[in-house]
């Protein structure tokens, strides 16, 4: 049976509200999708109708992102805020989830969901997000990485939202375009994307003021003033992590070593594929999750 997307708001116990997307039945088994920068809960859909015939899929557009809740101060951005948004939501649809799939931004907050909340999860899915015990160390350690990153610390300038917007967000357009023309990005998904930008990017840009975990610099220590315990960032639930190796913010070496804080890990690399991913392969996604989901 087809199920079209559906789209409301779901309202959570601490005050903040995420507008959704949906397909499937609701007494299916649940799949969250979660998005990044400078995307929405949109690029799901062609994955929300794939496996919307078998489970009850929920895209949430991120707190700071059009139509949910966004609040002003940088504060409210930071990692506990977002997992709490993230793990509210889960318990509404109903907790554990048969997986939850995230993309960049996305995929930092599942995995820090993960981390911190496994019991709210059977299984974890990423796609082109680094797990934080790699991305510090490169961040520290890996010239290539810091340099790849740089744009991370562009965004947290005051007037970042202002400058990207500028000219039909001519700074934008070339994070999609300058890995291989991005032949998915035609007139209608441009249309789309002006839409979700023109609903305001300060909340989304807030993410990286809020977050240390960005290259140092001679102002900002910024990744050299944090340290992790092993334990602390050590995944205990069955993880995929998808990578498209053509990616040139998040570098393929961020792989390297993972098992050591994912101990029960698949990771399936495409190395045709960039970070936009699931724009440019949705079928090979959708494939990749299914192994995933065992089926």
């Amino acid at each position: 049976m087809a199920f079209p997307i559906e789209t409301f708001d779901i309202a959570l116990p601490h005050g903040v509200r995420l507008a959704c997307r949906a397909t499937g039945a609701r007494n299916a088994p649940v799949l969250v999708f979660l998005h990044g920068f400078p995307e929405a809960a949109f690029i799901w859909d062609e994955l929300l109708l794939h496996f919307g015939q078998r489970y009850r899929c929920v895209a949430p557009n991120l707190r700071g992102y059009g139509g949910s809740s966004a609040p002003a101060e940088v504060e409210a951005y930071r990692a506990r805020h977002l997992v709490a948004d993230v793990a509210a939501l889960i318990v509404q649809l109903g907790a554990p989830l048969e997986a939850l799939v995230g993309h960049d931004w996305g995929g930092a907050v599942a995995w820090s969901l993960a981390l911190q909340q496994p019991q709210l999860l059977e299984r974890l899915v990423v796609i082109n997000a680094p797990h934080p015990g790699p991305f510090l160390r490169d961040l520290q350690d890996d010239a290539a990485q810091q340099a790849a990153s740089a744009y991370m610390n562009f965004f947290c300038r005051a007037d970042a939202q202002s400058l990207l917007a500028e000219n039909d967000y001519a700074r934008l357009w070339p994070f999609f375009t300058n890995v291989g023309g991005a032949a998915w990005l035609d007139e209608q998904a441009k249309a789309r994307y002006r839409t979700e930008w023109a609903r305001g990017l300060t909340g989304p840009l807030n993410y990286y003021r809020a977050s240390p975990l960005r290259p140092p610099t001679a102002a900002d220590p910024a990744a050299n003033k944090i340290y992790f315990e092993p334990e602390q960032i050590t995944v205990r639930v069955p993880t995929t992590v998808i990578w498209g190796e053509r990616d040139t913010a998040l570098l393929p070496k961020l792989l390297d070593g993972l098992g050591q804080w994912v101990p029960q890990l698949d990771v399936v690399r495409m190395p045709d594929a960039s970070h936009w991913i699931v724009h440019e392969q949705p079928g090979r996604v959708a494939r990749a999750i299914e192994a995933a989901l065992g089926g």
